[in-house]
């Protein structure tokens, strides 16, 4: 028989499900939309899939006994009173009571974790900082489009040494100064040249600075890290005239470059160099020996010194004004500094000697005290074992000293009240810049004394001083009411920090 082939097949009927089935997938269904099961049990969409009960524990195939009934527990045979929480065995025989439950790692009475709050993110302090704004002059605008295009400029000019060093200052916060732009401040008839950043000037570079700069009298070079012994040997014969020099970073020059320097300059009157590894005991003695006009001197950060470097300075007494032997690795002995203090204390202006841990109380009765008259600034930071009552003694007793002009006794935990208002007392009235950051235990008795006594302060830090508020800053700057009239103050204040104040707010901040 033959079938039509344009007849269709009959569709297949649909098959019947049975119970068994039907029960089945009307529990997936309310498990996809979180309903409640058989056993009136809540089911819990968060749980973990692998700490959530199985479906056997809830619903056991077997009917659970009504709650308060009792009930024989399929593990330990117990009798036990049937309770909402009770979970059926895991054989699917029996229902088990709290105890067995919990033995087989279910704990019947687990509350279901809640979910954990985000915690809103920490506010973050401002740092509030205020700078002076001023409508800017036709000087500074011609600066800043000459520092803009300072690399298609092919001569500066005439514009004055002042302008000169404000160009170079500002094409060095960018790094800008390089080889083809450098030939832009050197002049055969210049007598002071200053470069802030010398970073990406090369060792030939800075050789062609000193042939075409052969009149300098003062020359500063900062970060000259490519400075090295062939160049320095360049400065020694090409510079005749330098009295004056300033550097920061001369990494590369060994002791006879710097020993070829000193013979062939003896007329120096200034020699300022910060972080020199190689400067050693032969250097300073050259140093001390040929140029004995030396009015500053700096040697801040120098690996090497040591007492025999005090030795030789005091041979350069009559004629030295300025001294920085801050920063060493290691202190020279307090001994040694007081006997420098002796020897060339007398006509020193200026005074730095931070970080030489070694020195005390001593170093200011029988050093300073007893050797000093004409000091204007003294830097006594990181010096661990100075203490309150010595530092207040001293400055009680130092009558024949005028008035510091710069005073800065920083990171020097032991002080407090005493050396502060002491201090006050004595320069107050002349004062122009203080630092006493890190005075955490000064009260706010002797910090409301900066504000009646040192009426010309210009700059002050008081950074992590913890008795500093809104009402100690607020006598800084105008002064404390007396009668209605503010009364003291420092009228003349440009700066201050207080950094690690947590005490002063924003509202005395925004003032």
């Amino acid at each position: 028989m033959e079938v039509d082939e344009e007849e269709k097949p009959t569709p297949a009927k649909k098959r019947k499900l049975t119970k068994a089935a039907e029960a089945k997938l009307k529990a997936k269904e309310k498990k996809k939309r979180g309903k409640k099961g058989s056993d009136d049990e809540e089911y819990n969409e968060d749980d973990d899939a692998y700490t959530a009960l199985s479906k056997s524990m809830w619903t056991n195939g077997a009917s659970k006994p009504p709650v308060g009934s009792f009930d024989k527990c399929a593990v330990c045979g117990k009798q036990f009173t049937v309770t909402k929480y009770t979970l059926a065995a895991s054989n699917g025989k029996g229902f088990l009571c709290h105890a067995c439950a919990k033995a087989g790692g279910s704990d019947p009475f687990k509350k279901p974790a809640v979910p954990k709050k985000r915690k809103a993110p920490a506010e973050r302090r401002n740092i509030t900082n205020f700078e002076e704004k001023r409508f800017p002059s036709l000087v500074s605008l011609c600066i800043k489009l000459i520092t803009k295009h300072i690399n298609d400029i092919e001569v500066l000019g005439d514009i004055g040494s002042m302008n000169v060093e404000a160009i170079s200052k500002a094409v060095s916060k960018q790094r800008g100064l390089t080889p083809e732009n450098a030939h832009l401040f050197y002049n055969p008839a210049n007598e002071s040249l200053t470069l802030f950043d010398a970073t990406n000037l090369p060792s030939p570079a800075l050789e062609t600075l000193a042939y075409h700069n052969r009149s300098l009298v003062s020359l500063r070079l900062d970060y000259c890290g490519h400075l090295d012994d062939a160049v320095f040997k360049v400065f020694s014969t090409s510079l005749p005239a330098l009295k004056r020099i300033e550097l920061l970073g001369p990494f590369l020059v060994r002791p006879p470059a710097w020993q070829e320097f000193f013979q062939t300059h003896p007329n120096l009157e200034a020699f300022l160099v910060t972080q020199s590894p190689r400067f050693d005991d032969a250097c300073i003695q050259s140093l001390a020996e040929h140029c004995t006009g030396i009015k500053e001197l700096r040697l801040k950060e120098i690996g090497k010194m040591n007492d025999a470097f005090l030795t030789e300075i005091e041979s350069l007494k009559g004629c030295l004004r300025h001294l920085d032997l801050s920063d060493p690795s290691h202190s020279c002995s307090e001994q040694a500094m007081i006997q420098l203090i002796c020897e060339v204390g007398e006509g020193l202006v200026y005074l730095n000697v931070s970080k030489h841990a070694d020195l005390t109380d001593a170093f200011l009765k029988d050093g300073l005290l007893a050797n000093t008259t004409k000091l204007e600034s003294l830097t006594l930071s990181h010096l661990p074992e100075l203490t309150d009552v010595g530092v207040k003694e001293f400055f009680d007793a130092w009558a024949e000293n005028a008035p510091l002009r710069f005073l800065d006794m920083s990171r020097n935990e032991l002080l407090g009240k005493l050396a502060l208002e002491s201090a006050l007392k004595h320069s107050g009235k002349k004062l122009e810049e203080l630092n006493i950051n890190g005075l955490k235990d000064v009260s706010e008795e002797a910090l409301n004394m900066i504000g009646r006594h040192a009426v010309e302060l210009r700059r002050l830090d008081a950074g992590f001083c913890r008795a500093v508020d809104d009402f100690v800053v607020q006598n800084w700057l105008e002064g404390k009411k007396k009668n209605g009239v503010p009364n003291g103050g420092c009228k003349a204040i440009e700066e201050v920090k207080v950094w690690g104040c947590n005490r002063v707010t924003k509202s005395q901040t925004v003032r």
